[in-house]
């Protein structure tokens, strides 16, 4: 009778570790393959309005960061994050957070943007419970500075 619980028992933790790898695996798979498509459709948007401006002003070269709203995405295992950062004059106006696709819940990270204002730069606390949201945020930020970032001056 023993032999026969200890076979149960291992065929019911390979099933189960064989749907957990599964599940895993699929939700990595959606994630790698969807999201640097959306990235890459984003910057192409931003590249092409940065090339419409037209001229460089001198007060533009003197600037560390250009003018207008940028998009930045930060993703990680779990999903992946998008936000819209403002600047006018070096200074970071708004940020809002355009879309969230995590495995958590956004309303765990709403007052990171608030931060973000506060410090201005993409820096912040992290939200305990939320640590990878809070990452993939902050990678997101400086996504979004980066892509601002005047490398006429």
């Amino acid at each position: 009778m023993k032999k026969t619980d200890k076979k149960w028992i291992i065929l019911c933790s390979t099933a189960v570790a064989a749907v957990y790898s599964a599940g895993y695996l699929t939700t990595e798979n959606q994630v790698s393959i969807e999201q640097p498509i959306h990235q890459v459709a984003k910057n192409i948007q931003t590249n092409n309005k940065a090339v419409n401006d037209g001229s460089v002003s001198n007060a533009q070269k003197n600037k560390l960061y250009k003018d207008g709203t940028f998009t930045g995405t930060g993703m990680n295992r779990r999903g992946s994050i998008d936000v819209m950062v403002t600047i006018q004059n070096d200074k970071i106006t708004n940020v809002e957070i355009s879309d969230f696709a995590m495995h958590y819940s956004e309303s765990d990270i709403v007052g990171l943007p608030d931060e973000v204002l506060k410090n201005q730069g993409a820096r912040v606390i992290n939200v305990s419970g939320a640590t990878y949201s809070t990452e993939a945020f902050e990678d997101a930020v400086q996504d979004a500075l980066n892509q601002a970032f005047n490398t006429v001056g």
